[in-house]
Formats: structure tokens, C-alpha cells, sequence
């Protein structure tokens, strides 16, 4: 049994509160057990430079840690003078996820800017990241459409992502901290609702995985996939009620 009493193929508790910033066109407080995820949604009326004159749009996210997230204080990377490796990393990951279910013509020449900012850290930032920030972004592309600015939805399909790892030579789904520091292997998920693989991130920390390990995991990840997604499509329809 793990620590947490939940079953191999159980996730975390897991909320998505939409509308949280006032100010932005999007926006949700993502949980996944004491894991909290900030995502706000900024439509720009500009696009990358390099874009320029292509008739489409651009999808992009900036990631970070506040400082006290984690046990300890960490310093602000902006005060540091530059991001982290791990920072640029995720940040990517979450871009490259968001574009993957986005038609960028059909959001003609602007760009979506999803910021995440953890707010607490138990273990899956980057996967409750993705999961809240198509919620951010779609609660956006409603907005636009609802205000006859875009005319169809840019948006193709959902997006979730969710991590398992092999713990005490067991397959489990969603890693908190705790079990993720002590993983024997580790992987992350990005998985469409249409059930394609968009990313997958798997490392063997302490030996190698096999493949009916890895089978495992897979199927754990497109499990609590299909869990995450009701969860998204009921925080939209809260939204619009």
C-alpha cells in the first residue's frame, strides 16, 4: 500500500477552479493533492516576430516556482538573472502540449501566453501545469469566440499529462514528492483526448524498466488521462453556466 493510502491506479485528489484572475481572458487553480498550480491565460494582439505574415497564431508558456513553494525558500529566479535549466525545460514541454491541440490558423495572428506559477509543490508541476493551462487557454478561445472575435474554435482536442513511476518494483499512478524522490523509475505523460501521444518523458532512476513496466505505466497514464479530462470538461461547463 502506498504512503498516501491510494490504490497503484489512483490519482491524487485533484480540483480545477476556473476564473481565479479577474483580469486575465482565462484562468484556473489547478490541485493535484498538495500540489498547486496558478495558470492564467493572456491573449496578445501580437505574435512572435519570426511569425509575422504567416495568417497564424502562436501558443507559448512561461513556468516558475514561487519562492516558497517547496520546504525551503528558493530564491526567485529573476533575481538570480536567469531561469533554470529545469525551468526552460518545462515551460517548453508545456508549450509544445498546448500547441499540439490548437489549429494556430484558426487563432489568426495572436498569441496565447499561459503563465503557470506553483504555488505549492508536492511532486507533478509540469503535468498539473499542462492539464490546468488547456483549461486556462480554452476558458480564453470561449471568450474570444464569445465576443465574436474568433469565429470557430482554434482548439482540436484536449490535453492532459500525469506522471507514474515504478515504486518498490510496483507501477503507480501520479507521483507526489515523496514517492517520486524514491522512484526506481519516473515517467511523465502528455496524452490528447483522442488518445495520442503527444510527449512522453520516462527515466529509470535507479535501474533500468522493462517493457511490461513501461506497458504498465502507459496504461496507468491513460487512465488517470481519462479521469483528468472529465474533470477539464466539467471545469469548462462550470465556466459557462
Amino acid at each position: 500500500m502506498r504512503h498516501s493510502q491510494r490504490t497503484d491506479a489512483q490519482l491524487r485528489p485533484v480540483t480545477i477552479e476556473t476564473g481565479v484572475n479577474r483580469y486575465a481572458e482565462g484562468s484556473c487553480l489547478i490541485t493535484f493533492g498538495h500540489t498547486k498550480v496558478l495558470v492564467t491565460a493572456s491573449v496578445e494582439e501580437t505574435i512572435p516576430g519570426w511569425m509575422r505574415g504567416k495568417g497564424q497564431g502562436w501558443v507559448t508558456a512561461e513556468y516558475g516556482m514561487l519562492p516558497r513553494a517547496t520546504h525551503t525558500r528558493g530564491r526567485r529566479e529573476a533575481a538570480a538573472g536567469k531561469q533554470t535549466g529545469r525551468t526552460q525545460e518545462i515551460q517548453r514541454l508545456i508549450g509544445r502540449s498546448l500547441r499540439a491541440v490548437v489549429d494556430l490558423k484558426a487563432l489568426g495572428e495572436r498569441q496565447v501566453v499561459l503563465d503557470c506559477d506553483v504555488i505549492q509543490a508536492d511532486g507533478g508541476t509540469r503535468t498539473a501545469a499542462i492539464t490546468g493551462a488547456w483549461v486556462a487557454m480554452a476558458s480564453a478561445l470561449n471568450y474570444l469566440r464569445d465576443e465574436g472575435v474568433l469565429k470557430a474554435d482554434p482548439i482540436l482536442d484536449q490535453v492532459a499529462a500525469v506522471s507514474c513511476g515504478v515504486c518498490d518494483g510496483v507501477p503507480v499512478l501520479d507521483l507526489d514528492y515523496e514517492e517520486d524522490s524514491e522512484a526506481e523509475a519516473d515517467s511523465n505523460f502528455v496524452l490528447t483526448g483522442s488518445g495520442q501521444i503527444v510527449e512522453i518523458q520516462a527515466t529509470g532512476e535507479k535501474r533500468g524498466f522493462t517493457r511490461a513496466e513501461f506497458d504498465r505505466l502507459f496504461a496507468l497514464a491513460e487512465t488517470g488521462c481519462a479521469e483528468l479530462f472529465a474533470l477539464q470538461k466539467a471545469a469548462l461547463e462550470a465556466v459557462r453556466s
